[in-house]
C-alpha cells in the first residue's frame, strides 16, 4: 500500500473542491493563495509565493465565500504537510460562526446530509 492510499484511508472527513481565494496571516505578514479543497477538519491550498512555513507552524486562515467578503471563514490551523506546491491544514480551531458557513457550504457540496451528520458527531468527539 503506497504513502498516499495511507493517508487516504485515514481521512474521515470528505474534501470538497472548491475554487477560492484564501489568505494566511501568522506575526510574520500575510500571503494570499488559492484554496485546492476544503473539509470540515482543515485546508489544502497552492503554496503562495514567499511563502517559509514548516510544519507544526500555526496560522489565521481565512476564507471568503462572497465576493464582497462579508461571509468569511476563519480558522486556526496548524501545517499538517507541505507537498510540491501544496500545503496541508490542520483546523485547530474555529468560532462558531465559521464552522456555521463550513458546515453549509460542505453540505451544499456532498449532497448528503446524513455523511455530513457523521462527520459532525466524529469532529465533536475528537476523532480526528
Amino acid at each position: 500500500m503506497n504513502q498516499d492510499s495511507e493517508f487516504n484511508e485515514q481521512r474521515r472527513f470528505s474534501r470538497i473542491s472548491f475554487a477560492a481565494d484564501v489568505q494566511l496571516v501568522d506575526a510574520k505578514g500575510s500571503w494570499r493563495s488559492r484554496l485546492i479543497d476544503l473539509s470540515l477538519k482543515g485546508a489544502l491550498i497552492a503554496a503562495p509565493q514567499d511563502w517559509s512555513g514548516q510544519p507544526g507552524e500555526h496560522f489565521l486562515l481565512e476564507l471568503a465565500l462572497d465576493r464582497d467578503e462579508e461571509v468569511v471563514v476563519r480558522m486556526e490551523v496548524s501545517v499538517s504537510h507541505i507537498e510540491n506546491d501544496h500545503i496541508g491544514f490542520r483546523c485547530e480551531h474555529i468560532d462558531l460562526d465559521s464552522i456555521s458557513h463550513l458546515r453549509r457550504l460542505v453540505e451544499l457540496n456532498l449532497g448528503d446530509a446524513e455523511l455530513l451528520d457523521r462527520e459532525l458527531s466524529a469532529l465533536t468527539r475528537g476523532e480526528c
